[in-house]
């Protein structure tokens, strides 16, 4: 009797120990799996628009790689549409190339951009054709999800004070630049790192695209560079072109006067000068998509834009008066006058979005 005693409670003893363990097991299971999702959310999704240029397989390799800069710690593109440009030959026909090369990096190519929208946080809008600009970024603003819009913004100047428009109404974060702007010389030269830029003549490539106005598919390069180290405040616009170079001068309304050589014969590149107070110095040239998406990701993070809408503006305001002024035989154009005509039509395009 007394050995069934001792027998029983010893049994009852391991049971109850063993019943604990397995309580203590499932609860820390729970745990684990409550804690998944939670983990899971620290990722911020990135969606791509368009991969049908260089830009887009860039960014993947960079975010979704092994790369352990912090800057990018927590990003990973996890969708892309494609399309992308149709017209445009040299652009459409990577798009079968580029999608295997995403799929490569986990990316999953979605049907429609109302697709993407629903498994993303934020948004490359890298569609090469400009003139796709204004149409597919309307289904991103509408969701207020952050958007970078690669060069050009839009196709004209038009479209793209319509895109901005549109952001402001629809309170959704924006902004687009080309990769030149963020080179660490024109960085220093534009936060004064060489005493006050008094003047800078730009370079790059403009080859022509017949779907878009002259510089916006290629010459922006150099247009930006021009912004980016003497600022905003151009007031009139003159053009001398022939068939391998265009140069095109801007007098800004402080008295500095600064230009932008389109290149299309002999020796390609980016560059320029930039006269400055204490020190005249080289303008930088392309250094690759790192900079850029560096502040992509920063901008994704505090919704801030590095570039704001007033500087884009002016550099369409630019490119278009310098069009103005090649049809009129190199007169100098109004930047003001050029605004005031596009905003009126943009103002039309927007109310039509509706």
């Amino acid at each position: 009797m007394f050995f069934d005693v001792v027998c029983r409670h010893f049994f009852e003893s391991i049971f109850k120990r063993n019943i604990m363990k397995l309580k203590r097991l499932i609860l820390l299971l729970c745990v684990s799996l409550i804690g998944f999702p939670l983990f899971a959310q620290n990722i911020v999704k990135v969606g791509i628009i368009g991969l049908d240029t260089s830009h887009s397989p860039a960014f993947v390799k960079i975010l979704n790689g092994e790369n352990d800069d912090p800057v990018y710690a927590g990003y990973k593109i996890v969708a892309a549409y494609p399309y992308g440009s149709t017209r445009i030959e040299s652009s459409a026909k990577r798009i079968p190339g580029y999608i295997e090369e995403v799929k490569k990096y986990d990316v999953k190519i979605v049907e429609s951009i109302a697709e993407l929208l629903k498994q993303v946080d934020c948004v490359l809008l890298e569609t090469n054709d400009g003139n796709l600009h204004l149409e597919q970024a309307v289904e991103v603003l509408k969701t207020g999800k952050p958007m970078f819009i690669d060069k050009p913004v839009a196709a004209n100047l038009v479209d793209a004070i319509a895109i901005f428009e549109l952001a402001k109404k629809y309170n959704t974060p924006v902004f687009s630049s080309s990769a030149l702007r963020f080179v660490p010389k024109n960085m220093a030269l534009r936060n004064g790192d060489f005493g006050k830029v008094l003047g800078a003549d730009a370079y790059s490539p403009a080859p022509g695209e017949p779907s878009h106005p002259d510089f916006s598919w290629y010459g922006i390069h150099g247009v930006e560079t021009l912004f980016t180290v003497m600022g905003v405040g151009c007031k009139e616009v003159s053009r001398v072109s022939s068939e391998g170079t265009d140069v095109v001068v801007g007098l800004w309304d402080d008295g500095r006067i600064g230009s932008f050589r389109g290149i299309r014969a002999g020796k390609q590149g980016y560059g320029g000068s930039a006269f400055c107070e204490k020190e005249n110095t080289e303008i930088g040239g392309y250094d690759g998509y790192g900079h850029l998406l560096k502040e992509i990701i920063t901008f994704f993070k505090t919704k801030n834009p590095p570039v704001f809408e007033k500087e884009t503006i002016e550099i369409f305001t630019f490119m278009e008066a310098s069009n103005q002024s090649k049809a009129q035989g190199g007169k100098a154009i109004s930047m003001e006058t050029v605004y005031q005509t596009a905003l009126k039509q943009a103002l039309k395009l927007v109310e039509s979005k509706k």
